[in-house]
């Protein structure tokens, strides 16, 4: 069996080394950390026991801040490490993690490479954010009498469905991890189906309710809107948006903004991979906008503009192309649409926006987010939009009725502090288990 899965997987790194050979020429991915990748890693302080975290990218890293600020406080003798794959999910856990704890690649599931990875981070327990479910690390684990746990635990529709095609497979792999934290009874029903053993599958709720930060304000809001010039005007933001997706949201902006009582209305497009931020600025002025890039003014005092009629009669567009800033975007908005979710790309992280008390709308591609998709709507504390025209129509509605949108923004408030404790179930968890 480990000689078939270490042949399957150098099939698929043939098949896709063209792929990744591209972006790795065309967007600088992939150019970082191949020693890490090959297995060699050091920790900060290898006389420690360790705990490694492993997150794969930008949203299972933030989703990890809350428990790793309680294990830091419950388990100082231990030294945690956090792994990522993706450049942004690196760049992200640096960002977050890299003073205090070691930052590294995911090492590749080959046997060889993976047991080199053990060999050199031994950690005493291993946690996999969401589904980062791997057949040699799980294996490799087992073998060395590791603990492996899934944290804030999901599997999605699409990914249920294709598990179910080589169930006989992955239910090899399920029954070797030692325990599942699920967010829903739903996605713990999933694991049990394929593998996991019934009474080591708990339901702790969603990590990401407890990342999502409750407030009215986020520090440095006042100094954006200074720099943008966004006195006397309402803002639409749409973050992390996708392929596709700027150009719908472009078209439906030039749509508002020909009624007058949208005139004061800006636009700020914040999308969520960098490697987009300088396709994304073409767009702008391919619709006819004027643009702005943040990261150009970012270090001025203000936005300063030509004072002729030319430059008055030009609508400009914000591109938010810094990484961090998001959130005080958001929290200026008089309206946010989450991206990645009018195209099937499974959606962006709405909780933060629901989580600062804004109006929050979002697509019908939000499957990555299902839990939090399915307690908004229920609570009527967020808007589901099926395409372009019905994003038209619920701008309008927000922009014109106050009261609504208000209403909106407070009930999804209201049901990010209701679903938060899910950090407290899961170190309560990991403390029994590092008990035994």
């Amino acid at each position: 069996m480990n000689i078939l899965i270490d042949l399957a997987y150098a099939l698929a790194t043939v098949a896709i080394s063209p792929v990744a050979i591209y972006r790795m020429l065309r967007h600088g991915r992939y150019r970082a950390g191949w020693d890490n990748r090959f297995g060699h890693i050091k920790r900060k302080s290898p006389d420690k026991k360790c705990i490694w975290i492993h997150a794969v990218s930008v949203g299972e890293v933030n989703a990890t801040t809350t428990i790793i600020r309680e294990m830091e406080k419950r388990f100082a003798d231990y030294e945690i490490v956090i792994s990522t794959t993706t450049d942004t999910g690196f760049a992200r856990a640096s960002k977050l993690f890299s003073d205090r704890l070691s930052v590294f690649y995911f090492p590749m599931d080959f046997s060889r490479t993976m047991r080199r990875a053990f060999e050199n981070i031994r950690p005493s327990l291993c946690l996999l954010i969401e589904l980062e479910v791997w057949p040699n690390l799980v294996r490799i684990a087992r073998q060395s009498g590791i603990p492996v746990v899934v944290v804030n635990g999901r599997i999605s529709d699409r990914s249920f469905s294709r598990y179910k095609l080589i169930k006989s497979v992955i239910r090899k792999i399920f029954e070797d991890i030692t325990l599942v934290l699920a967010q829903t009874e739903e996605y713990a029903e999933r694991f049990r189906e394929l593998g996991a053993a019934p009474d080591k599958v708990i339901v702790s709720g969603s990590l990401k309710y407890d990342t999502a930060q409750v407030a009215d304000k986020v520090d440095g809001d006042e100094e954006l809107a200074v720099k943008l010039n966004l006195k006397n005007q309402r803002l639409c933001v749409a973050g992390a948006t996708g392929n596709d997706e700027e150009q719908i949201i472009l078209d439906v902006y030039r749509r508002l903004i020909e009624q007058k009582q949208f005139a004061d209305l800006r636009l700020a497009i914040v999308p969520r991979k960098p490697e987009r931020f300088n396709e994304v600025a073409n767009f702008i002025k391919q619709a006819g906008f004027g643009l702005i890039r943040y990261s150009e003014i970012k270090k001025k005092a203000t936005v300063h503009t030509e004072d002729t009629e030319k430059e008055k009669k030009i609508i400009n567009v914000i591109l938010g192309d810094t990484m961090g800033d998001l959130r005080k975007f958001y929290s200026l908005a008089t309206v946010i649409f989450v991206g990645r979710s009018l195209v099937p790309m499974g959606g962006s992280d709405m909780m933060e926006a629901a989580a600062l008390g804004k109006c929050t709308i979002f697509g019908p591609h939000a499957f990555n987010f299902k839990q939090a998709v399915d307690a908004l709507l229920t609570g009527n504390g967020a808007i589901l939009v099926k395409d372009a025209d019905q994003l038209l129509e619920a701008l309008q509605k927000c922009l014109t009725e106050p009261e609504y949108a208000r209403s909106i923004a407070q009930n999804g408030q209201n049901i990010i502090r209701k679903n938060q404790g899910a950090t407290e179930r899961t170190v309560v968890q990991i403390t029994e288990l590092i008990a035994d």
